[in-house]
């Protein structure tokens, strides 16, 4: 079992930092704008704390993220929430088919990869600080070196990026997930 609770609070305060005009600025996940990587790290908060509950139905999707007044509040409770379902053991146990069977201990991994490499983007496009308790990172890393390779879905991940193997630990996760670990950072004299 991994305590997700620590990714999770650290994105509920980068959200909380987040300001509106930032919304469109580009991120390390070059698909998605700033606006679009909060969306959709609030969906699959929604989505993988049913999963930990056992209460996956196609026919409930994730209430779509509004950038209205109270977002910030909306996204950090889904992400605090993902956290506190994933504390309960019997959420690791067993096996779960959302369109791919996994078993949920994967499920939970994923979970995490999912707030740890999408908080590192959130931080990199809005110009935040993104600290996480070493014990948080060396779990994701344990998790992303291993299943990133061998994705049911390559697609999803970048090519992996060249990195040192005693790099910090998150540059070595957002290497494999195919970041540019340097992505956002100032120069020297900037």
């Amino acid at each position: 079992m991994i305590d997700l609770k620590p990714a999770g609070e650290q994105v509920a305060l980068l959200v909380g930092a987040v300001r509106d005009e930032q919304l469109g600025t580009a991120t390390p996940c070059s698909e998605y704008d700033l606006g679009a990587v909060i969306g959709h790290v609030d969906e699959v908060s929604q989505g993988f704390a049913r999963l930990a509950r056992k209460r996956v139905d196609a026919d409930d999707p994730a209430a779509p993220t509004r950038f209205d007044e109270g977002w910030r509040q909306r996204v950090a409770a889904h992400v605090r929430d993902l956290g506190a379902a994933w504390d309960e053991p019997g959420a690791w146990q067993g096996s779960t088919d959302v369109g791919t069977e996994l078993p949920n201990e994967t499920w939970g991994r994923i979970a995490l990869t999912e707030l740890v490499v999408h908080g590192w983007d959130i931080a990199r496009a809005a110009g935040l600080p993104w600290e996480l308790p070493e014990a948080t990172l060396r779990a994701c890393l344990a998790h992303v070196e291993v299943f990133v390779p061998a994705a049911p879905v390559p697609q999803l991940w970048g090519p992996r990026q060249p990195v040192a193997d005693d790099a910090p630990l998150i540059d070595r996760i957002v290497a494999i997930t195919g970041r540019a670990p340097q992505y956002g950072q100032r120069a020297a004299g900037d």
